[in-house]
């Protein structure tokens, strides 16, 4: 700790006299200084100047972060530093701030790990600005514990606000709290924010980052991108939110609104001592909305209900996520159609290919039914199914069930994305996903994801083993799990495959156990499998 030491360095920009350092972190120092100008205190942030993009002056930098941080003021006020001034002095940059009357996160940190309570309460205030900002299209983008401010009241005031944005680094400050994308170099959005939210209460509960500093940046982001996590150990209730907003895949982590309710339960229940299990609710109630492609609203729930339900399944409820996005199935095979241009279903031919890279199916002509068994074996007849073409805005088409939508979309830095499909009162889904940076080998990428689905999943099996396929000429696998989702078993088939340069496509079917084998849920995997094509770049 940091606090006590005295600078005789000039005066920083030939006016802002710096008095006493508070907190040191990599890449960032926290100063109480003065304005001598006008004789008032101040405090003052010292952050390394990082490369900048090369269309981006420092003048323009200093902009952006008066922009951002007065914007940040208004939303919310009291809960950022207002901003006074903004410096770069000696390759330093210097935020000159009112004086935060506030004790850094990182130095009470570097007392000892917090309650998860008073962790959950910290992790409040910082919700509050991180939701405020992402409404309005903000991501913070470098948050840590040197700028997040606690005051005696307990109320949270974050800073640094606009400082990412111009940099041709994806990180200015402490590298442990960065996310994946960001180790990767790619830009931060509002995932990145909520990932960082994760590790401070990790960091919080456990007493150090869920990634440690290695001391050269580039080692500390090397092991965030590559090294798992270790579950937290004194984390009590917190646990689902930690875990949850620690998914390496942007797409996975909990949603801030689910978090917020969490927490909100934990603080409310400060006195009953809340176990995971109090906690189910929100995270289950997501789950169920969020599969069903409806928003979500935290119920309101008595104690005497929420006391005992089991929260543990609400890690498990982030998990069905785990295996929508990666390669957990898809494949492609061409019918011969012209797809809509349009993004909009189009009536077409759906015939079954083999989905293991066996010939194409022939080409589409209008609308027909899903293959059925001949008329010798089929007895009784099973009512016609009726498929659509679909041609995705982002380039991919497959042919659907009629009435069949896209029900839920979500999207990552870099292009990453899913979709999944489905329609009301059908308990069955089809999820369409495109994923960068798998790998060469998509039998090793579902060993590699397979722990995760094991931690995450409520009863996780897998059946049988991981089969390296070919797919229309490309390395893929498949997977096929069971797990238990509201109460219901259910099968999932995934396929995965590689598109080159470590991209991939994947289709992942998921079905009621009891009726997984049953001719028309086989028949529509055959379908999937036979009209999917994936996006040409």
């Amino acid at each position: 700790m940091d606090h006590g030491q005295f600078s005789t360095r000039e005066l920083v920009a030939g006016r802002y006299r710096t008095l006493q350092v508070v907190h040191r972190e990599e890449g960032r120092t926290v100063w109480l200084g003065e304005d001598v100008g006008v004789g008032r205190p101040v405090s003052l942030l010292e952050s390394r100047l990082a490369p900048l993009q090369p269309e981006v002056t420092t003048r323009r930098t200093v902009g952006r972060i008066m922009r951002d941080s007065e914007a940040m003021e208004l939303l919310c006020p009291g809960q950022v530093a207002a901003v006074l001034d903004v410096v770069d002095d000696h390759g330093a940059l210097w935020t000159v701030t009112e004086r935060i009357e506030g004790t850094p996160l990182g130095e009470i940190l570097d007392r000892g790990p917090l309650n998860y309570v008073r962790a959950a309460r910290i992790g409040l205030g910082i919700l509050d600005v991180l939701e405020a900002a992402h409404r309005q299209g903000m991501t913070h983008g470098d948050l840590s514990p040197g700028q997040v401010f606690v005051r005696k009241s307990g109320e949270v005031v974050v800073t640094g606000f606009g400082l990412i944005g111009t940099s041709v680094t994806q990180r200015v400050t402490a590298p442990s709290y960065a996310s994946p994308e960001q180790a990767r170099g790619s830009s931060a959005g509002p995932a990145a924010d909520q990932w960082t939210l994760g590790a401070l209460l990790y960091a919080m509960v456990e007493g150090r980052p869920p990634v440690n500093d290695r001391g050269p940046v580039e080692a500390t982001l090397s092991a965030v991108d590559r090294l798992p996590l270790r579950s937290p150990v004194n984390a009590g209730p917190l646990v689902p939110a930690i875990t949850g907003l620690l998914r390496r895949d942007a797409l996975e982590r909990v949603p801030e609104s689910v978090v917020r309710a969490a927490l909100t339960r934990i603080v409310k229940e400060e006195l009953d001592e809340p176990t995971q299990e109090a906690l189910m609710p929100c995270f289950q109630g997501w789950l169920v909305a969020h599969r069903a492609g409806r928003a979500w609203s935290r119920p309101a729930v008595r104690r005497s209900v929420l006391v005992g339900a089991g929260l543990a399944v609400a890690a498990s409820a982030v998990a069905v996520l785990v295996a929508a996005l990666r390669p957990d199935g898809g494949g492609a095979s061409a019918t011969g159609s012209e797809p809509s241009r349009s993004g909009a279903p189009s009536t077409s031919t759906s015939t079954s290919g083999n989905g293991v890279g066996g010939p194409p199916s022939p080409p589409a002509t209008s609308r027909t039914a899903a293959p059925s068994p001949s008329a010798s074996s089929r007895a009784p007849q099973e009512p016609t199914v009726l498929f659509q073409r679909y041609v995705a805005p982002e380039g991919f088409s497959v042919d659907l069930p009629q009435g069949w939508t896209r029900v839920r979309t979500e999207k990552a830095a870099e292009g990453t994305y899913r979709v999944t499909f489905g329609a009301s009162g059908d308990p069955r889904s089809l999820t369409v996903t495109y994923s960068v940076h798998l790998g060469t080998d998509p039998v090793a990428v579902w060993q590699a994801l397979e722990p995760s689905l094991r931690q995450t999943y409520t009863g996780y099996q897998r059946v049988g083993d991981i089969r390296a396929v070919t797919y229309q000429g490309y390395p893929g696998a498949d997977m096929v799990w069971l797990s238990t989702v509201d109460g219901v078993r259910v099968r999932t088939f995934g396929r995965g495959f590689l598109v080159g340069d470590d991209r991939g496509c994947s289709l992942r079917w998921t079905t009621p156990a009891a009726d997984a084998q049953s001719t028309a849920n086989k028949q529509a995997l055959d379908v999937f499998l036979g009209t999917f094509r994936p996006p040409s770049n």
